[in-house]
């Protein structure tokens, strides 16, 4: 039977189920380190389940939030995970890769997406479609997410996105490719000892290049316990 996980009490609840989507941190880190200022339309890039999705549509209650999933049965999760907490949502089936065809250019002034971590070449796929298209770069490159990105992303939009340390110059140099100049960038670390092992990056349409550097996100205290911004985030405090 399918049940559902709240992030903290009374606050979003996402469906779980015995085969498939499990809630992670990934999407939860990144809606809280893109949701600055204001927003009126924004889109989600491959949203899979919905969890960055509903998060900013929690963020942004006015907003119109819009979310595109290849497959269906993510796509059809997704839209459950916006009606039980909810909002009506916007859950589109389709190809980022058609962006063209979809939406017209310029439509979002936050275009967020937390993509394919590793290249077709990396490793072992996972047997589970859903896990390898989530996972690896099968259904879309970190290319075609710019890409795709650049042309919804109006004049001086964000687009922010979450991605791994070791692939931070190939982030870079994509966003550039597509006019997308990086802006911001966070690392996250399990603890203040470890290496980073996410980076949250914040780019603009048309913006001059200049980079801040935000303070690591720390997960957990030199002690193992868990960081007072992680409580913050989860709404543990």
């Amino acid at each position: 039977m399918p049940s559902f996980d709240e992030l903290w009490p009374n606050g979003p609840k996402f469906k779980q189920s015995a085969d498939g989507f499990r809630l992670g941190t990934d999407s939860v880190l990144l809606a809280d380190f893109a949701a600055r200022g204001r927003h009126k339309n924004i889109i989600d890039l491959g949203c899979g389940a919905g969890v960055l999705t509903v998060l900013l549509q929690s963020a942004y209650p006015s907003a119109r939030v819009v979310g595109i999933e290849i497959q269906p049965a993510a796509a059809e999760l997704a839209r459950e995970n916006m009606a039980v907490n909810g909002y009506a949502g916007e859950i589109i089936t389709g190809d980022i890769r058609c962006h063209r065809a979809l939406f017209a250019a310029g439509s979002f002034d936050l275009v967020v997406a937390n993509p394919p971590y590793f290249p077709l070449s990396s490793g072992m796929p996972s047997p589970d479609e859903r896990r390898a298209g989530a996972r690896g770069e099968r259904e879309c490159t970190l290319s075609d997410v710019c890409q795709a990105a650049a042309y919804l992303c109006r004049w001086g939009g964000s687009f922010s996105l979450v991605h791994r340390p070791e692939r931070l110059a190939e982030v870079f140099s994509a966003l550039r490719e597509n006019g997308l100049e990086p802006k911001r960038l966070r690392c996250v670390q399990h603890r203040p000892s470890a290496p980073p092992n996410l980076v949250l990056i914040e780019a603009r349409r048309g913006a001059k290049p200049t980079l801040e550097f935000a303070a690591p996100l720390l997960l957990t205290n030199a002690d193992g316990g868990e960081s007072e911004e992680s409580k913050r985030i989860y709404r543990r405090i």
